[in-house]
């Protein structure tokens, strides 16, 4: 399968390289050869990325750049890199898309949508991999990475969360100079630094691999758990040491994103699985498959007991996430679970980001490391200005309706009267609907009574209403714990309704 992709051509050896990503739908043996694909290829002449330069930028290089370096110190299947300086006087490093590539990509992307229809057709066993979908899912992701504006925008990104942390100064990327970037061409700042996992390097100018892998260890937990865009490519050729023990991460083509919701339910699996919390694992497994249906509970029970039992004492891996994330990826597979994609694209690179790690420091406790992050994940959305804000929206939401409620009733009773609808109501027992509208009422009071305390209770704390306790209001805390009281009796009433309220109905 290697050898068959290296001939098709570096779009196919691409595909490979993100099949390998998918351990849900390739087995391990088709996996390992399909990590081992590599698109180094020979630079393109340097008279052919002079014209791509002055293509795209409207001018000659002599006129861009102070110095243009004829030959490229990288070079890969879609693009290579010059070094040049700038009339200013600063080090950059230019990112030269090599010409006819997208033209090519797209030929190909057509062969494999043909690929797909043949598979699909005449293998029909194929179709529970959805080959249609891994070529557009395939397609997305390799368009973006020719955009260089697009990785010019993910490392704005980047660079904007590690400004915003003030608890972290020693992780980098490269500047990007805006004037000398198109979708072709991509022009950074030029970093100097030694290559991650050279260690005899680092330890020759004084630096401690230790401390080195505890700051690539947190910077990485704060991109996945804080910030929820991480690098997804972390393997040792994009991670430089510079001078001051400082990380900085290069090539920002490939970025994962993970939503607020996603960062809390990986935060509670790996506490769970910690803690050997089998019921707790289960549900956020539930949770993350859409709540997919299990067909025999029972079974996963003892797989999940299995795993988190025999995790517990496995000395070489205890400390893994990213071991965490792949073997329960086995079980994931083995009950027919569906999980969002970006759960294989963060195993993967917690797998090449722990690699890199244990070989700077093999006894880094990352679970340990990581913990006060999982936590935080998980209490973010107990955070009272949050929780403040979402009831002023679910108001607010319940006012807009309220407002256009009239005239849908009104225009309802029109379409009735004229016989556009046909209204065939079946008496099964008025009981029910009866329950349900108590209930509905009762909540939506008791979610005005809760929002009216949280408001009153933030004024309160604004003020500072005496008694104080500390500088808080007593007043104010009071107010909040009833509020939180009343939300969670309502949460609870809201839960067991939905078992209750239809049960009748169908009788």
């Amino acid at each position: 399968m290697r050898l068959v992709c290296e001939e098709l051509g570096p779009t196919f050896v691409k595909f490979g390289q993100i099949l390998s990503n998918r351990p849900d739908l390739l087995p391990e043996e088709l996996i390992l050869q399909l990590e081992k694909l590599q698109d180094n290829v020979p630079p393109m002449p340097s008279n052919i990325a002079k014209e791509v330069v002055e293509e795209e930028l409207k001018k000659s290089v002599d006129e861009l750049f102070a110095f243009f370096e004829p030959d490229a110190f990288a070079s890969a299947s879609m693009a290579q890199v010059h070094r040049a300086t700038l009339h200013t006087g600063e080090k950059v490093a230019i990112k030269v898309q090599r010409p006819g590539i997208k033209q090519t990509i797209l030929e190909d992307i057509r062969v494999m949508y043909s690929l797909a229809d043949i598979f699909e057709k005449r293998i029909p066993s194929l179709k529970s991999f959805d080959p249609h979908g891994l070529v557009r899912s395939f397609e997305e992701s390799i368009l973006k990475e020719l955009d260089f504006i697009h990785e010019s925008v993910n490392i704005q990104r980047f660079t904007n969360n590690l400004t915003a942390d003030l608890t972290d100064k020693t992780t980098h990327a490269p500047k990007v100079y805006r004037t000398f970037t198109t979708s072709r061409i991509l022009v950074l700042e030029f970093i100097s630094g030694i290559k991650i996992s050279d260690v005899g390097q680092m330890e020759a100018r004084g630096y401690e691999r230790k401390e080195i892998a505890r700051r690539l260890a947190l910077t990485y937990i704060k991109q996945v758990f804080d910030y929820g865009f991480f690098h997804a490519d972390p393997h040792p050729g994009n991670i430089l040491v510079t001078p001051g023990q400082h990380i900085c991460f290069l090539d920002f083509g490939m970025m994962g994103v993970i939503l607020d919701r996603d960062i809390e339910m990986f935060g509670n699996l790996f506490l769970a699985v910690k803690a050997k919390d089998v019921k707790r694992v289960i549900r956020v497994l539930q949770n993350m498959s859409e709540n997919t249906a299990i067909k025999d509970m029972r079974a996963l029970e003892y797989a999940i007991n299995d795993f988190v039992q025999s995790y517990g004492v496995n000395s070489i891996h205890e400390n893994e996430m990213s071991s965490v994330l792949m073997q329960l990826k086995d079980v994931i597979v083995d009950h027919g679970l569906k999980v969002p994609p970006h759960f294989f694209l963060l195993a993967r690179s917690m797998v090449t980001i722990e690699g890199v790690i244990h070989h700077l420091d093999p006894n880094l406790d990352l679970l340990e490391l990581a913990r006060p992050y999982l936590v935080k994940s998980i209490s973010r959305k107990l955070d009272p200005i949050k929780m403040i804000k979402k009831v002023l929206t679910g108001l607010y939401d319940f006012g807009a309706y309220m407002e256009d409620f009239p005239q849908d009733f009104k225009n309802a009773i029109k379409k009735i009267n004229t016989g556009k609808i046909k209204v065939d109501l079946t008496h099964h027992g008025v009981d029910p609907m009866v329950h349900t509208m108590n209930r509905v009422t009762r909540q939506l009071v008791t979610s005005l009574v809760a929002s009216s305390l949280i408001i009153g209770s933030t004024l309160l704390f604004i003020n500072n209403v005496k008694p104080l306790w500390g500088q808080t209001s007593v007043y104010g805390i009071v107010g909040v714990i009833v509020a939180v009281y009343l939300a969670l009796r309502m949460r609870r009433d809201f839960r067991k309704g939905d078992h209750d309220d239809w049960s009748g109905w169908d009788e």
